[in-house]
């Protein structure tokens, strides 16, 4: 879902349209992890490195889990 929404934020969506609502569903699914990782990091430009710091550390509690 980080994924979809990293490739949705790069095209500009009509909110009442099809693609606008699947945006909004995987915004919402996605706002309780990456939110919190925003607020922790520095502003680093235009760019947001939140979907990455959420994925490493997935990855990284994928394995410590498994």
């Amino acid at each position: 879902m980080v994924y979809a929404r990293v490739i949705l934020s790069w095209f500009p969506a009509n909110p009442n349209g099809v693609f606008g609502q699947i945006s909004r569903i995987i915004y919402q699914i996605t706002d309780p992890v990456l939110l919190p990782v925003q607020r922790a990091l520095p502003l680093v430009g235009p760019l947001d490195l939140s979907p990455i710091v959420v994925v490493i550390g997935l990855s990284i509690l994928q394995s410590v889990i498994c």
